[in-house]
């Protein structure tokens, strides 16, 4: 059977046009049903949605024979592994973007910051720009939001030298052109028939070479960064899901923000907090950002923190007060299991085979430390990027995943065999409080958003 890897996100319904066009379109697949498992050909293929980024990694391990995602997401496989088994075979036209490099405020010392959700093409610009220091800080997202207070360049995708200048950026460099690109493993194309996949496909796509990832000679970075030296305090909110339940844990401690809206955020929003500023980023990066001290605090969730701790048990951060919303549970899920239990799963994969049990987890830290406090004995953990619903049994025996009403959980046939870590959003700081004047703002933001927690929904509504 042909295995391929399609996306979620924004590729997904041009995606679904392509596949109908070339005759072998997946039924729902559009419509984004809550699926992610769909036939192909009569029953001699199967599509596999995927977030884009796990595609490559996917397509690499020979898990699936081809897929489709974006060039950028193959560049960056290929920087971190260049012995990969991915072939690129076409670009299909759609999905078109560039890699840039970016900066605000922009800084002339010789020590360059740069974020990333590309992280591994950041390492490669930067050594191939030969820069004396420089530090690469990963992101799961939003790094535009970082320059200047947090990084002198942001490495970002975005459609034209306009989009990067909405972001409030200014354009210093075009990396890399990249649009929706079809690729295969190397193993499959030369030992499997892919033809009733690729040939359709081809007829539409163009086999033009891959453009290739071109450095800059120089930064042009003129500017001074902001000093060092604060007299501001600086709190993290988060994007995404967790906002609405930010916007509540605020609201309930009697603290407005302006730009700041449920679905709608600029990245600095202005709060009502005397000698506070606010940046909007992703709540999985705050426990890094706080411990090394950019932010004084930041609202994340319980997990992201655990997920931090397990990682690094000696980090500086903590919770402070917990906001008592957006209340879910990590567990171990599987599917196609008869054993109720973690141990009984254990015993009846054992039983089939000595092969490394394969943990599959958005919370990759957190994955290895329940394998490990679990005994699994041999096991590898697969960091993913979401859409992990359909990663089990197929590619991975057990999935770690965040569950509230358990309605995906269903909708995809899986088991849960252990609801192992509650969750909620919290406040979280450095052990290492501000000092000076930044102290009394500290404890006072704090005692509000305490006192606007005991008022929470005990079950975690907003």
């Amino acid at each position: 059977m042909i295995r391929l890897a399609v996306p979620t996100g924004d590729l997904r319904r041009e995606t679904a046009a392509l596949l109908d066009a070339a005759g072998l379109g997946i039924a729902d697949y559009a419509a984004g049903s809550r699926s992610l498992r769909f036939p192909m050909l009569d029953g001699a293929a199967v599509a596999r949605v995927f977030r884009e980024k796990d595609i490559p990694v996917q397509v690499a391990l020979g898990n699936y024979d081809a897929g489709i995602c974006s060039l950028s997401w193959v560049e960056e496989l290929a920087q971190r592994f260049p012995g990969h088994e991915v072939v690129r075979v076409c670009d299909l036209g759609y999905g078109g973007h560039a890699l840039w490099l970016a900066s605000a405020g922009d800084s002339t010392e010789a020590s360059v910051r740069i974020v990333s959700d590309y992280p591994q093409i950041a390492e490669t610009i930067a050594r191939r720009m030969r820069l004396r220091r420089y530090r690469v800080f990963p992101v799961w997202g939003a790094a535009e939001a970082y320059p200047p207070e947090d990084a002198d360049v942001a490495l970002i995708a975005a459609g034209d030298a306009a989009a990067v200048e909405s972001h409030g950026l200014r354009p210093l460099a075009r990396l890399l052109d990249s649009s929706a690109w079809l690729i295969v493993n190397k193993r499959s194309l030369a030992s499997r028939d892919l033809s009733p996949l690729l040939t359709p496909v081809l007829g539409l796509g163009r086999t033009a070479p891959a453009p290739a990832l071109a450095a800059p000679a120089t930064l042009d970075l003129r500017a001074d960064r902001p000093s060092s030296s604060r007299v501001r305090l600086r709190l993290a909110l988060p994007d995404g899901h967790a906002q609405s339940h930010t916007i509540a844990a605020l609201r309930a401690a009697g603290i407005g923000i302006d730009g700041y809206a449920d679905g709608a955020a600029v990245r600095r929003p202005r709060i009502d907090a005397d000698g506070v500023d606010v940046k909007v980023i992703r709540p999985q990066d705050m426990p890094q950002q706080v411990a090394i001290g950019q932010f004084d605090l930041a609202v994340t969730g319980r997990d992201w923190l655990f997920d931090h701790l397990v990682q690094f048990p000696s980090s500086p951060v903590e919770e402070v007060v917990d906001l008592r919303r957006s209340r879910y549970g990590l567990a171990a899920i599987v599917k196609d299991v008869r054993a109720d239990t973690v141990g009984g799963a254990l015993r009846e994969w054992r039983a089939r085979s000595d092969a490394p049990i394969r943990v599959a987890s958005e919370y990759p830290n957190i994955a290895d430390h329940f394998a490990r406090a679990r005994q699994f004995g041999r096991y590898s953990v697969i960091p993913i990027a979401g859409a992990s619903e359909g990663f089990v049994p197929d590619d991975a025996e057990i999935l770690i995943e965040g569950i509230e009403t358990g309605s995906s959980v269903r909708a995809n046939k899986l088991t849960v065999l252990e609801r192992f870590f509650e969750s909620t959003n919290c406040v979280i700081a450095n052990k290492r409080r501000p000092d000076g004047p930044l102290r009394p703002v500290f404890d006072g933001l704090v005692e509000h958003l305490r006192a606007g927690a005991a008022e929470a929904v005990p079950a975690g509504g907003a």
